[in-house]
């Protein structure tokens, strides 16, 4: 057995390979990269050129090169695909599973795609592959996998151990075999520990386990996450209407769709509304985060409109001025926080058990004591610096009315995006900031005119 060798990725390393390549010096390239696992030949191929690529996995073992190219990220693959002839594209598809297979060859020019689907060799492997690219993406159908192990229930152990035999090249990861009947229409699984454990003869019909969870093809990926998480799986079968058996996704297809949209949020929260990465072109950066910069822009302008209206109050109290930043900032940090966490609720829609007027309710409270206890120790540090108790009051009331508002605010907004089909992680970021800021200023110096 090979040994895998314990890599780091370093700029001395990457310095190097692109010598050997620019001399040619193919044995270097080959012994360097011997026994590294094909994920860290992947980091480091989205350091080089696709040329430079290209010329890398010429020198490596076929299978390693597909795991490669089924490791680079999405747009680093579209770039990297063009360069290659469909026969070598198809070449590569005979090694990587069905699933990841179809998501490559939807990178690919419809023409060329077209190509590569005849040359592929297997034409079973060909026919799971255009089956796959019937399913919209983000569906149970677009993330499984066509490989999997399946037994008649009317036949024995032995035929199914055989069966594993015949399928174990196409199916690297064996969790468990589903049963079906002659129409192909799932009616559970066996274990493999029960196949082993059962007495020669044996029919699966004996063993099988009737209780098995799954999904369907056009249910969304998440709930498909939702699913596997509940019930710790580390495999889920789709069926199709008529409960037919058409694949199975697992759970490192599931580790990257959570991967894909923590990512998503996590964007979306940050003000941008792309999906993209350091490297990407400067324009493609610049129009990913210009809309929520010009949002809060807008937003701004808005907000000074509202200082505008009170400027003989700030005129008569310029002291008034200074406390600005700490009304906005707080009101905008409570919003964030009110929202992230629904957000992270919807996630998990079995969370949302109690009423709205009860949430409503233990909102309000705890945006309360928030409230109360930020109020108290702002007017203490007024107070203690400023001497002047008018102000201290205005301060501490309207911190305490901004409190509540952001907090509901931020709980209402996402539920509100989540209804009408909108990522509610949009309502973490800027937009909610730029909100509270406005309804902040309004807020601070109307209790401080009325108080007045």
């Amino acid at each position: 057995m090979e040994e895998v060798k314990t890599f780091e990725l370093t700029r001395e390393f990457a310095d190097s390979l692109k010598q050997a390549i620019e001399q040619g010096n193919n044995d270097f390239i080959i012994q360097s990269l011997n026994g590294v696992n094909s994920a860290d030949i992947t980091e480091t191929l989205e350091e080089f050129t696709t040329d430079e690529s290209k010329h890398i996995l010429n020198l490596l073992d076929t299978q390693i090169a597909a795991e490669v190219i089924s490791g680079l990220e999405e747009d680093t693959r579209k770039r990297f695909l063009r360069v290659f002839e469909p026969e070598e594209i198809a070449g590569y598809i005979d090694y990587i599973d069905s699933d990841d297979a179809a998501d490559i060859l939807n990178e690919v020019a419809p023409k060329a795609r077209e190509e590569v689907i005849s040359s592929i060799e297997s034409s079973e492997k060909a026919e799971h592959i255009v089956d796959l690219m019937r399913y919209d993406e983000d569906v149970a159908g677009g993330i499984m996998a066509k490989e999997l192990i399946k037994a008649n229930i009317n036949w024995t152990v032995e035929q199914t151990t055989e069966e594993i035999r015949n399928q174990a090249e196409n199916v690297t990861k064996i969790f468990s075999v589903y049963v079906v009947d002659d129409q192909n229409k799932l009616l559970g699984i066996v274990s493999l520990k029960k196949m082993l454990l059962a007495r020669r003869g044996t029919l699966i019909k004996d063993i099988y386990e009737e209780d098995v969870i799954s999904v369907k093809t056009y249910d969304e990926e998440e709930e498909v996450v939702a699913i596997m998480k509940k019930y710790d799986l580390e495999a889920v079968p789709v069926v199709n209407m008529q409960n037919k058996l058409m694949g199975r996704i697992t759970i490192d297809d599931i580790v990257d769709v959570m991967t894909e949209q923590a990512e998503e949020e996590r964007q979306l929260m940050a003000g941008i509304s792309e999906d993209v990465e350091e490297d990407d072109s400067v324009w493609m950066l610049t129009r990913a985060r210009i809309p929520w910069l010009v949002i809060g822009l807008v937003g701004s302008f808005f907000g000074a409109e509202v200082i505008g209206l009170f400027e003989n109050e700030i005129a008569v109290i310029p002291i008034m001025a200074s406390f600005i930043p700490l009304i906005t900032a707080t009101g905008g940090n409570v919003a964030i926080q009110s929202s992230s966490i629904v957000v992270q609720t919807l996630a998990n829609k079995s969370a949302f058990r109690d009423s709205a007027i009860r949430r409503l309710i233990k909102v309000i409270l705890v945006a309360l004591l928030n409230g109360i206890l930020l109020a108290l120790l702002a007017f203490a540090i007024s107070y203690f610096r400023r001497g002047d108790l008018d102000v201290s009051i205005i301060v501490a009331t309207a911190l305490t009315c901004v409190v509540i508002l952001a907090s509901l605010s931020g709980t209402i907004t996402p539920i509100i995006l989540d209804k009408m089909g909108i990522n509610p992680a949009a309502a973490s970021g800027p937009f909610i900031t730029t909100v509270n800021d406005i309804l902040g200023l309004a807020v601070y110096f109307t209790v401080a005119y009325l108080l007045f």
